[in-house]
């Protein structure tokens, strides 16, 4: 799934939202663009926990759209 996170800046953020999906599932794969606020996770846990996580640790997500 492809994500929106507007306030992912640096790479402290990246370890920030990569621990925050890994909560929900520790074998996801984050891959991270903090240049562009996009990061593609590659997990088998339902979005909704993965944006709950995400949010619960400050860095709420939307939709990445095309």
């Amino acid at each position: 799934m492809q994500l929106h996170i507007e306030n992912m800046t640096c790479s402290g953020c990246v370890r920030t939202v990569t621990r925050a999906i890994q909560s929900v599932d520790p074998g996801a794969t984050v891959n991270a663009d903090p240049e562009h606020h996009t990061v593609e996770v590659g997990t088998s846990a339902p979005r909704a926990e993965i944006e709950a996580a995400l949010a619960a640790a400050g860095y709420p997500a939307a939709r990445e759209t095309a």
